[in-house]
């Protein structure tokens, strides 16, 4: 599977930049206090009320007063909040554009391994991507948001797709003009329909949370978390798996098992279209033969038995053979997982390319960290931009 680096979809708007505003007084706060950005803040550091009471040397339930909004931190305690939570004073000011996202309402693939507080932190992180889309976008045109069936859809408005997975897989790629072969890029081909896609940097607390996805903010929202393997063709499964729940379960509850085998299905369809990917499978299980399939497909030699399973191609004891046979060889070349650095079509780009792109009107990190509250290092790490500066390393003698 062939990569290169694809041009930027955007176009430079002519909206003004506003200057950021200084850091206001814990009075000027105190009178303006939005409780949910200390929700968020407290999520975003994962961190439980009773941990931050002890930390303020107040109790948990004013903790939750706080957040309810049933009172608000006497001022003097509203700079150590700041600390502890690690955010600029002037997170907690209201007014600032803020989608809140309730954990419910994303579809994530591993609710059994995670808990809720590392959820809560990757939905956190994933309205503050939000947050930063929307202020880019004030300043650059990003591509419009084309995917049939979702309400703030700019293309395809109130058009949906067959409720059966394949079907729908199959029309998308039609809707898409996607043919019928491999697909190439196929996370920048999210983001030139208006999907944002973004992966959290590799965080200790998200370590056991998969991908998710949801349609409940303007802009529908894949997450890729980099924590449970750096394997190309895992990372590609997933993005369609979620682009599956994007177009099939857009406005139903998440969590049912049928949706994550519907969205398997999607995923499957989407990436290897059965008129197409038949012909290619071998009529028994070669596994080199799958080897080189997957470069060509961009899909895992153990999808493309789960395909010829699922085609018919296997008995179930072949299949299982085959899978032994597969584990043993899974350190070998041709088999073993391809980090995701060799593939820059299937990383995200979206935000970073706008940034660039408002950068050339002036906006600085600096300037967007004060209009968002946020610090510098998060605006950073959100953008998905590394940080740069060699790190100094003192060595000690024993």
């Amino acid at each position: 599977m062939t990569d290169h680096t694809t041009p930027s979809p955007f176009t430079t708007s002519t909206t003004a930049r506003r200057p950021g505003a200084p850091q206001p007084s814990p009075a000027a706060v105190h009178e303006a206090f939005d409780p949910a950005r200390l929700t968020q803040a407290r999520m975003l550091a994962a961190m439980t009320k009773r941990h931050l009471a002890d930390l303020l040397g107040v109790t948990p339930a004013a903790v939750s007063q706080y957040e309810m909004g049933a009172t608000t931190p006497r001022t003097d305690l509203l700079p150590r909040l700041a600390e502890a939570l690690a955010v600029p004073l002037a997170f907690f000011l209201a007014g600032r554009p803020y989608a809140r996202l309730d954990p419910s309402a994303a579809h994530f693939r591993s609710l059994r391994s995670t808990r809720a507080y590392q959820r809560a932190k990757a939905i956190a992180l994933t309205e503050q991507a939000w947050e930063l889309t929307y202020a880019l976008e004030k300043r650059i045109q990003l591509p419009p948001v084309d995917l049939p069936g979702f309400a703030g859809g700019e293309v395809h408005p109130g058009t949906e797709l067959s409720a059966e997975p394949a079907a729908a897989a199959r029309e998308l790629r039609s809707a898409w003009g996607l043919g019928s072969g491999p697909i190439t890029h196929l996370v920048r081909r999210l983001e030139a329909q208006g999907i944002v896609v973004f992966t959290p940097q590799r965080d200790d607390d998200l370590r056991t949370v998969d991908a998710f996805s949801t349609s409940r903010l303007p802009r529908p929202v894949i997450v890729l978390t980099p924590n449970r393997t750096d394997d190309v063709y895992r990372h590609r499964f997933s993005a369609a798996h979620e682009l599956g729940h994007l177009i099939l379960h857009g406005e139903a509850n998440p969590g049912d098992l049928d949706q994550e085998r519907e969205a398997d299905k999607f995923a499957a369809e989407f990436l290897t279209p059965r008129a197409s990917i038949g012909p290619d499978l071998p009529a028994r299980a070669d596994l080199p033969a799958l080897a080189r399939l997957r470069e060509t497909w961009g899909v895992s030699v153990h999808s493309l038995l789960y395909r010829c399973r699922e085609l018919g191609m296997l008995s179930d004891s072949a299949a299982s053979r085959a899978y032994q046979r597969l584990h043993a060889l899974r350190e070998q070349p041709g088999f073993a997982p391809e980090p995701l650095t060799g593939y820059p079509g299937e990383q995200p780009a979206l935000l970073r390319q706008a940034f660039t792109l408002a950068g050339d009107t002036g906006l600085t990190i600096t300037q967007l960290a004060r209009e968002l509250a946020w610090t510098v290092p998060q605006v950073r790490r959100v953008l998905g931009h590394d940080d740069q500066r060699p790190v100094l390393r003192l060595l000690t003698q024993a």
